[in-house]
């Protein structure tokens, strides 16, 4: 059984946001969280983590208490991933992402998408350059995610760029609605977490993907319960203007 949110706190002192007039059977624009959603892991950061034996529970607490930012957060994470005391290189970190799975079903919902006329995005607070190569494997048009700055050497700096605030994801799907002049009304954004419940509150659908916890069903228009996005494509079906 799924559990009430297990990061409360970040949730806390927000209005809620209010949702565009929905115009059904015109989405025009879906947008996927990475991690969970089109990839078949919890976390990619919490993988990188695993390789190198290091955590960051304690960084993630206190960003979700308010006390550091997310450029900070970064900071905290990345300085953990050394190879002898020497930052490793962006290649090494791409290595360790290569072997996670896509999620059941992502070929076939992007390629059908596609094939509507939908146009397709990823908005992820993961790393840019698995983002990318994502993206660049299942055909996806726009990606919005976190990157890293290296030195001359390729070797990560400790300094992370940010794109894509954990907590304040709605920012992007408004960038993404603007940049594609499709309105929030005709997108759809599809979630597992509840750092995905800000996206569900301006777009005009919010799936919810396997969600890890209670509140991600209770912000989310539709709840797919397996984790085969093929499932989020039967949610989507009667909103797209053509169907198949």
């Amino acid at each position: 059984m799924k559990q009430q949110c297990s990061y409360p706190c970040y949730r806390s002192g927000r209005l809620p946001i209010q949702k565009p007039p929905r115009s059904p059977e015109s989405i025009r624009l879906v947008v996927f969280d990475m991690d969970g959603v089109l990839l078949d892991t919890p976390s990619s950061w919490r993988h990188i983590h695993n390789f190198f034996h290091t955590a960051n529970d304690e960084s993630v607490m206190t960003y979700l208490r308010g006390e550091i930012d997310d450029a900070e957060f970064i900071r905290r994470d990345v300085s953990l991933w050394r190879d002898h005391g020497h930052f490793v290189k962006k290649e090494a970190i791409a290595r360790i992402l290569e072997g996670i799975p896509f999620m059941p079903g992502a070929e076939e919902c992007i390629r059908t998408l596609s094939e509507c006329g939908v146009q397709t995005a990823i908005v992820s607070a993961g790393l840019d350059f698995l983002a990318n190569r994502v993206a660049e494997s299942l055909g996806i048009g726009h990606v919005q995610a976190n990157g890293v700055r290296t030195d001359r050497r390729g070797r990560l700096t400790g300094e992370g760029i940010v794109v894509v605030r954990l907590t304040r994801k709605e920012e992007n799907v408004r960038s993404l609605s603007h940049e594609t002049h499709i309105p929030l009304a005709a997108c759809a954004a599809v979630g597992n977490s509840c750092f995905d419940i800000p996206m569900f509150e301006v777009a005009g659908l919010g799936v919810a993907f396997d969600p890890e916890d209670v509140c991600v069903r209770t912000a989310a228009d539709y709840v797919v319960e397996r984790k085969d996005l093929r499932d989020v494509l039967s949610v989507l079906r009667p909103y797209l203007l053509v169907t198949r």
